[in-house]
């Protein structure tokens, strides 16, 4: 297998991976598969996917320099994509489904519970993100285009505490994204940089 073969086998495999959560909850919604609250099942369901694909977006950097294997650096614009695809997704379902647009309700809702509103800057967040995503903005924004993308962090912070307020106390999965996610900010110290290269050395 050549280089460009194994590149688009791995671009496959990433945006097949991205999509199957999308066919999972069309089939079981199709197939009245979901449980006695399928508004909160579905809500929770397509933000949990946006995290986690925020997260693997992220971990593409420390992969490579753990791993030096530059390919998955291809992947971290179609993933976050994917994951503001998601969380667009789970945004609709609050304000569309869930609350019917009707927006006293979703004005009250963002002011009382703030969970919902670290929700709608989070999805912000990842908006401004995809649109100025394309070689276009990476043009126009210049040095301007990597620090605009570093919210993305900001983004898996925010999204994470999203998540932790939305839950019951005791609930664990949440905390499971949390330390993935301190980890991925902890990769990004200099000391950490450095091990990742000297192990990659070795």
């Amino acid at each position: 297998m050549n280089h460009a073969q194994r590149n688009r086998l791995l671009s496959a495999a990433a945006h097949i991976g991205a999509l199957l959560p999308l066919a999972r909850m069309l089939f079981d919604l199709v197939t009245a598969r979901y449980g006695p609250d399928p508004i909160r099942e579905f809500t929770l369901r397509t933000g949990r996917t946006a995290i986690t694909l925020l997260l693997l977006s992220l971990a593409c950097t420390p992969a490579v320099r753990l791993s030096g294997f530059k390919p998955l650096l291809r992947l971290r614009r179609p993933l976050g994509l994917y994951s503001f695809f998601y969380a667009a997704v789970h945004f609709l379902i609050f304000v569309g489904v869930d609350y019917a647009f009707d927006f006293a309700l979703i004005r009250a809702a963002l002011l009382e519970k703030r969970y919902a509103l670290v929700g709608l800057t989070t999805f912000l967040v990842l908006a401004v993100l995809a649109v100025t995503s394309t070689r276009g903005w990476k043009r126009r924004l210049g040095k301007n285009w990597k620090r605009l993308h570093r919210l993305a962090y900001a983004a898996g912070v925010l999204a994470v505490v999203h998540f932790i307020w939305l839950v019951k106390p005791g609930v664990m999965r949440p905390w499971y994204y949390a330390a993935v996610l301190g980890g991925l900010l902890l990769a990004r110290f200099p000391f950490a940089k450095q091990r990742a290269r000297a192990s990659g050395d070795e």
